[in-house]
């Protein structure tokens, strides 16, 4: 029996990875009179009366809600809400198990961007966070943005987990290969959600989360090759415009092997098997590779190696240097909840990402960031993303 398969017989079993508990008893009359009527009036005036008193009496405070319409799940496409409910079930116990965040699975049924933004804006009262999860770009940018005026932290995990997961790694890496950060030329093949957060995140680095100083050096490439200003393709697409304005500085254009020549870095969010030995042949010396396709990465691990990699990184558990979101998002959402921050800035993110980075005290080529069951984990995030927000 294979995973797949036992996995199919656990959920089965289970019926489902969640269930509701409650927290007080309700074993007679006074119990009754208190978590319901006639004493729950006196906390809805009192909330009414004073609305962030509902932090301190409501399961606001530690409620996430994990908002997908199925359109871009895992390595699976667009399989819909309801194909995506096992997803959402995961990510709910990931957030129980990392972070005691009490998270429940909002599948809706339609993929219209403004029906989306409509939808999680109505049910926002009753959460603390919104984690929109597996929504296929463009829209989720667009849905994103619009939502950072709701009160409460709203983040896109594929886009910044996947950003802040690849950067502490990255940081890692370069220490590794005794290369500065400033000075990396990096490489990204694929322009969706996750390619388009790691661009932006890379261009707003130093060696220190409280300062600016850029990646370099960066170009993206989508399946048509490096993403140029001088495309006629992508005059039509805002998104890949704005990655043409503020990456690709010598405005070169050609293929994704061409984009490599001399590169030290390659990060791929993109398919399978897009990247040859010959083309890490042509890299800088002592090449930074992550291939995080899943589940077959750009370049398998040991490929890559014997073309003269130095670190290779993937999304894979069974093989080294795994670049997981789940290092990030639990952090995340218990720091900026615990601070009360209304949104997740870029300096809470490079928070983030060096408390990941920082939590590995002594690195390797073959553990660039730390396991997924690192208890340090979540505490050290949760606390540079919590102190991020509060000294701004």
């Amino acid at each position: 029996m294979n995973i797949f398969e036992e996995s199919i017989l656990y959920h089965e079993k289970h019926g489902g990875k969640l269930s509701v508990q409650s927290k007080v008893p309700l074993e007679n009359k006074h119990d009754l009179s208190l978590a319901y009527t006639p004493g729950v009036a006196a906390v809805c005036q009192e909330i009414a009366k004073t609305p962030k008193r509902a932090y301190d009496l409501t399961i606001k405070k530690n409620t996430v809600a994990i908002v997908s319409d199925g359109s871009a799940v895992l390595g699976l496409g667009n399989i819909g809400p309801l194909a995506a409910l096992p997803v959402m079930e995961g990510k709910a116990v990931l957030f129980k198990s990392y972070a005691d965040i009490d998270a429940f699975p909002i599948c809706i049924e339609t993929q219209d961007t403004q029906e989306i933004i409509d939808l999680v804006r109505n049910i926002a009262p009753s959460f603390g966070g919104i984690n929109l999860e597996d929504i296929a770009a463009p829209k989720c940018f667009e849905i994103e943005l619009a939502l950072q005026d709701l009160g409460i932290p709203v983040f896109h995990d594929d886009q910044h987990g996947t950003s802040i997961t690849l950067l502490a790694a990255l940081i890692n890496a370069a220490k590794l290969a005794n290369k500065n950060l400033h000075d990396l030329r990096v490489v990204i093949n694929g322009a969706g959600a996750a390619g388009t957060a790691i661009t932006e995140l890379l261009l707003c680095i130093g060696h220190d989360p409280n300062t600016c100083t850029p990646v370099k050096d960066i170009i993206v490439c989508d399946t048509k090759g490096i993403i140029s200003a001088k495309r006629e393709d992508i005059l039509s697409n805002p998104t890949k415009l704005k990655l043409a304005a503020i990456t690709n500085k010598q405005h070169q254009c050609g293929t994704l092997a061409d984009a490599l020549k001399n590169a030290d870095v390659f990060v791929g969010v993109s398919v399978a098997n897009v990247v040859t030995s010959e083309m890490i042949k042509t890299m800088a010396d002592k090449p930074l590779i992550f291939a995080m396709a899943n589940p077959i990465p750009e370049i398998m691990p040991d490929e890559a190696k014997k073309a003269g990699a130095f670190i290779v990184g993937t999304g894979r558990s069974d093989f080294s240097n795994q670049i997981n979101n789940v290092l990030v998002f639990p952090g995340i959402f218990r720091g900026a909840m615990d601070a009360h921050a209304p949104h997740i800035t870029n300096k809470m993110k490079l928070a983030a990402a060096f408390a990941l980075a920082n939590t590995l005290e002594n690195p390797t080529i073959d553990k660039i960031i730390p396991d997924v069951f690192d208890t340090n984990v979540v505490k050290n995030v949760a606390s540079a993303v919590k102190n991020a927000y509060l000294n701004p």
